[in-house]
């Protein structure tokens, strides 16, 4: 909508110093005034007191009124003197002056051209059509990335594409025709599915053509790809992004990047940033990563990055000012080791083999490399018996079984305290470690296995076998017997 701004004239009147207390001139520059702040010179600055709002008595001044001076903008100031010129629209009255934060809105500059040497790229001439707007109900605009001769919009709420240097036209059957116009971004055209980014573009990371990115808002960790947004995040981790994305607060940050080395989507979710110091513990971040592969989130890591990215087949990640690269040294005793601290390896399995059957978990078994042990071994729950005016709920447990390394001395002979080593496959038996249940005889280490429908058992790296050496885990197995009734 056009509008009529009136402009108004003026004479320049102008308050001057010329001299300072200690006599050296100072003039034309002075020294600045504020108005709503005025300055309070110290001591040692030796300046006269901040002055008052012109116009004022020359004598409000200060005690030395001779070195000051008012210009004016008749020269001499002689009555009907010749007058300094006033210029072309010299200053702009506008009324209703008031600043614009489009935040669902683009806009763009003139050209750069190195080879000729042009460069407009601080010129935003409001006489062209050089803006671009989104739907405003979808939020701000979060991140922008360029692909291919398209530009890919995220708002908090919405993902949109739109064409570069060209336009489509629609038919009637509502098939697009590609052609030419001036227009540096073209028609937006959101794709399907209500996500965005909301205010976590720190969560996105794109390899190929496949982009990722995380929205917060709705508990989804997104895959934008040739077949459009898919939500990975449901791919057996439901329930826990719908738990943990929710417990990440506006201070909090969702890094993401792309780990190029093992082709990984790595997402580092942070409830006290990485930045803020003293703040590294377990219970401030979770980074786990999602493999195209088996189209599912395989692992989660020890480490709580700042920044992390990829570049010519390596993985870097950012902490403290210092840059760090995974996959260093794959032959070496680092494995386990990011930033200097050292953390097993675990791996958690479900032995749930026929279901509907009671069993008796009697021992556990596995191949590989020397060096893993049983940090638990947990039936399902038994639900619920009243005891002693309330409600409990009973499993069975296991003491811990130590790896194939650790032993005791008893009179000279060497025993094993865990697994043992048979035709190159580790065994160990179950020792139950559960409390008493209401009217149990035997109980705890007096009996071997444990019961239940299923078991839940967690595999770690020991810290006294080839510590940060490679240690491979092929299988686990469990031998158990039916329960009878």
């Amino acid at each position: 909508m056009a509008a009529a701004i009136e402009i108004s004239y003026f004479n320049s009147f102008w308050l001057k110093q010329v001299r300072d207390d200690g006599g050296d001139p100072v003039w034309p520059n002075g020294y600045p005034y504020n108005r709503t702040i005025p300055i309070q010179p110290g001591p040692a600055d030796n300046l006269p007191p901040p002055l008052e709002p012109f116009p004022f008595p020359i004598t409000a001044v200060n005690t030395q009124q001779n070195n000051w001076f008012v210009e004016e903008s008749r020269i001499r100031g002689g009555y009907n003197n010749t007058q300094v010129d006033l210029g072309v629209k010299a200053y702009i009255v506008e009324d209703e002056s008031q600043q614009q934060h489009r935040s669902s809105a683009l806009i763009y500059s003139g050209i750069f051209n190195s080879r000729t040497g042009i460069n407009n790229t601080n010129q935003f001439s409001v006489g062209e059509s050089i803006t671009k707007s989104t739907d405003p109900a979808n939020g701000s605009i979060q991140k922008l990335y360029a692909e291919d001769t398209n530009l890919i919009v995220f708002q908090e709420n919405k993902v949109s594409r739109a064409l570069i240097d060209k336009d489509a036209i629609y038919s009637a059957e509502g098939n697009a025709a590609i052609t030419s116009t001036q227009l540096v971004i073209g028609q937006i055209v959101p794709y399907s599915g209500n996500y965005g980014i909301s205010k976590n573009p720190e969560s996105f990371a794109v390899y190929g053509y496949q982009k990722y990115f995380t929205d917060k808002d709705r508990n989804a960790v997104l895959r934008l790809s040739m077949d459009g947004i898919t939500e990975i995040s449901s791919y057996g981790m439901l329930d826990y992004f719908r738990d943990t994305l929710g417990g990440v607060g506006a201070s909090g940050r969702m890094i993401g990047g792309y780990d190029i080395h093992n082709k990984n989507y790595t997402l580092s979710l942070q409830t006290t940033p990485a930045w803020q110091g003293n703040s590294d513990s377990a219970s401030t971040y979770a980074t786990l990563t999602f493999d195209e592969l088996v189209n599912g989130w395989n692992s989660f890591f020890t480490y709580k990055p700042t920044f992390i990215t990829s570049l010519k087949n390596k993985f870097y990640s950012f902490k403290n000012g210092a840059i760090y690269e995974h996959y260093s040294n794959p032959g070496g005793s680092n494995r386990g080791t990011f930033y200097g601290t050292y953390a097993p390896s675990n791996i958690t399995f479900i032995f749930n083999e026929n279901s509907s059957v009671s069993k008796n978990f009697q021992t556990v078994n596995y191949e590989g490399d020397n060096g893993w042990q049983v940090n638990s071994f947990v039936s399902d729950a038994q639900r619920f018996d009243y005891v002693n005016g309330g409600w409990v709920s009973y499993d069975d447990t296991t003491v811990q079984v130590p790896s194939y390394s650790q032993t005791y001395n008893d009179g000279g002979v060497i025993y094993r305290l865990g697994f043992d080593r048979i035709e190159n496959k580790y065994f160990a038996n179950l020792i139950n470690n559960s409390t008493p249940r209401d009217g149990e005889v035997v109980w705890g280490n007096e009996m071997s296995g444990i019961k239940g429908f299923f078991a839940t058992v967690t595999f770690s790296t020991d810290n006294i076998t080839n510590v940060g050496g490679p240690k491979e885990l092929w299988s686990v197995g469990s031998n158990f017997v039916v329960s009878s009734y």
